[in-house]
């Protein structure tokens, strides 16, 4: 085993290094010029048609299996998890407080990024032997550009059904078994099987019951940890302004050893700020699309301007209060890292409750992340395999969940990692070489709503 993770390591420190990053920065940079600032701008149009894609139209209902509103908080299902929680701790114990800022920059080229992954996914989606609308990476690899490219269609389908079963099945069920037994002394045990009863009971109900519960969930649960978080910035907000000139002087200088933190480099507060963000709103990643495939829209572009809203609600907001927390309570020197960090910046805000609270907001984001994942590696197997493996899959997925939170996660986590990188690789060559045609349908689109 120890062979196994040095192996799996070098190959992580390959393909997470500065080819990696200049990669996602690079076309997510690209595609924000290409489109003029577009998602930027649009901001308030994509909330628009999310408020009007609560129920799909006569015309749109149609075309796609959930409607828009249902599609977006699926894919955000999968990406408000662990990420927002510990993975911003982990980036700022890593890379200091200016890893926050690289963060930010992360977000707003990807937010170009996961545009044109929901346009591509619309306009080269396919429906299945069971009527269902499935789309994503594979199929507009295999469908925009051709038979020569489907190799990389099918890798990435490969690398994304392995990479569910880590981080976004094991691994979040062991997160939420770690959580709760140490605020609530529940055996790890017994979380995995209710986790696995909450499960199934979902799944084997397919998209329409996914995107209902997630319908339902996503907000309930964001806006719950924002109050939370917004209470803790209420409580520290005479440090707001220091704050906030730390992460802009340490997201361009080094950070100094202090207390706990043992400082850190620029390149540092970069390549974790990047790699967590990434991390955390799957910009690039290729999995998103999966979900908006399935959206009932006529229109690619529409449902790109509500896609692009998961990277600003994700990292720009969600993200953004959790390191305003961590960075404004001090303890980012205290030595601690991942969710007890989180947990111990609330617990000092509020007192006796805060812990607690983050214990059940890690605890229901980690759930929907399994529910999220769970379309996505089945849609990656269905490419593969053909309707037949959705059963087996499902069947599979639900049996893994009490065996992630049981396990040591440990090498699950370097793998997954390593897998959610293989998988970015194909996804972002595509995103560059279909961009005429994401840019073509969005100058169309905004030529015909400006008339």
């Amino acid at each position: 085993m120890d062979v196994l993770t040095s192996w799996v390591g070098a190959i992580n420190g390959v393909v997470w290094g500065p080819m990696m990053l200049v990669l996602i920065l690079g076309v997510g940079l690209f595609l924000q010029i290409g489109l003029k600032l577009a998602p930027i701008f649009k901001i308030g149009a994509g909330f628009s048609l999310l408020w009007q894609g609560r129920q799909a139209n006569e015309e749109d209902s149609q075309e796609g299996d959930i409607s828009p509103f249902q599609s977006l908080m699926t894919a955000m299902s999968a990406t408000v998890g662990t990420g927002n929680i510990a993975g911003v701790a982990t980036a700022v114990f890593l890379g200091g407080p200016g890893a926050l800022f690289w963060m930010w920059c992360t977000a707003l080229v990807g937010m170009a990024t996961k545009f044109s992954e929901a346009v591509l996914a619309v306009k080269y989606r396919e429906v299945d032997e069971q009527g269902n609308h499935v789309g994503g990476p594979m199929y507009y690899i295999k469908n925009g550009l051709g038979a020569k490219w489907a190799w990389m269609g099918t890798a990435f389908a490969v690398f994304g059904m392995a990479a569910g079963f880590g981080i976004g099945n094991t691994v979040q069920s062991n997160s939420v078994a770690a959580v709760l037994e140490s605020n609530f002394a529940l055996p790890s045990w017994i979380t995995g099987l209710i986790l696995m009863v909450l499960t199934g009971a979902v799944l084997l109900g397919g998209i329409k019951r996914i995107g209902s519960v997630a319908g339902a969930l996503v907000p309930l649960m964001a806006i719950g940890y924002l109050c939370a978080g917004l209470a803790v910035l209420i409580v520290n907000v005479e440090a707001i302004p220091a704050a906030l000139g730390l992460i802009m002087q340490y997201a361009f200088t080094e950070s100094a050893a202090e207390g706990g933190f043992a400082g850190a480099a620029v390149w540092a507060a970069i390549q974790f700020g990047v790699a967590r963000g990434v991390f955390s709103n799957e910009a690039g990643l290729g999995s998103a699309p999966i979900a908006h495939a399935a959206s009932q829209t006529t229109d690619p572009v529409r449902q790109g301007l509500i896609a692009m809203l998961g990277t600003f609600l994700d990292t720009i907001i969600i993200c953004s209060i959790t390191g305003l927390a961590i960075v404004t309570s001090g303890l980012w020197t205290s030595g601690e890292s991942g969710a007890a960090l989180t947990s111990a910046a609330f617990a000092q805000a509020l007192p006796g409750v805060g812990n607690y609270l983050v214990a059940i907001a890690l605890a229901v984001f980690a759930f929907t992340t399994i529910l999220g994942w769970s379309l996505y590696g089945e849609r990656c197997a269905e490419y593969l395999f053909g309707v037949k493996a959705i059963m087996p899959f499902r069947i599979v997925w639900i049996l893994s969940v009490p065996v992630g939170a049981l396990i040591s996660m440990d090498f699950v986590w370097l793998l997954a990692d390593t897998l959610n990188a293989l998988m970015a690789i194909p996804n972002l060559v595509a995103l560059a070489l279909l961009s005429p045609v994401v840019f073509r349908l969005a100058r169309e689109y905004f030529n015909s709503t400006a008339k």
